[in-house]
């Protein structure tokens, strides 16, 4: 379904990705797992189309995505839920799952179903639909962004960094959802610090160091890796 062909991004002068090659299969969970600084969320910007491509390609469902801004990428079936949230905080739950239908709505369709899903996959979001952004917790404000994400009906899903500034349990939970979202059938590139998390849910991954890809593999087999085990897993 995606695939990155030899992927340079660049930051003026600062190369942050360089030589990336990359593929998800549809229905298919890839983790991106590496530290603080890796250049993870490059890609899935760049994928997003919200970082310029220096060189190399990005191809989705068969076509390039070269001559296409982040609004037409959506359309196509690419959405994202960013590290850090980005949730409206002056709006309510319900307004913020609302913005992310305006790709389709325009045909005029109900936003009904899919409200019910999100409120489905996440009841605390229907519990506190008429509050505001800002009142949620990290945990409900995550789970937020991401049934953000799912009510744009994308074909492809980014998750960035899901896991980052909650707590144990709460990190555990969405990932809980996330297994649920892959169950269904949707295709998932998750980018994550967490490699313990990233694994439980993924089929397949790739270690970023440095902007660089450095080891590729099934969940399982990188989980047995020796140098994954060493500087992810903390043994």
């Amino acid at each position: 379904m995606l695939a990155c062909n030899d992927l340079t991004v660049a930051y003026g002068e600062i190369v942050a990705l360089q030589g990336v090659t990359l593929e998800v299969g549809r229905d298919e969970t890839v983790a991106l797992i590496g530290a603080n600084g890796a250049g993870k969320t490059t890609l899935l910007q760049a994928i997003s189309g919200l970082n310029p491509v220096r060189s190399g390609e990005i191809v989705f469902e068969g076509a390039s995505l070269a001559q296409l801004g982040s609004d037409h990428r959506v359309a196509l079936g690419i959405s994202q839920a960013p590290e850090g949230r980005r949730i409206f905080p002056g709006l309510t739950v319900e307004e913020n799952l609302s913005l992310a239908t305006v790709n389709w709505r325009r045909w005029r369709q109900s936003i009904a179903d899919d409200l019910a899903r999100a409120f489905d996959l996440f009841p605390r979001l229907k519990e506190r639909r008429r509050q505001l952004g800002w009142s949620l917790s990290g945990g409900e404000q995550q789970m937020l962004a991401i049934g953000r994400a799912l009510m744009a009906r994308p074909r492809l899903l980014l998750l960035d960094e899901p896991s980052l500034g909650l707590a144990p349990r709460l990190a555990e939970e969405v990932y809980e959802r996330v297994r649920q979202i892959a169950d269904s059938g949707l295709t998932i590139l998750v980018v994550e610090q967490n490699t313990v998390l990233a694994l439980s849910v993924a089929d397949r991954a790739y270690v970023l160091e440095t902007g660089r890809i450095v080891l590729q593999g099934t969940a399982d087999d990188l989980k047995q890796n020796t140098r994954v085990r060493e500087a992810y897993l903390g043994r």
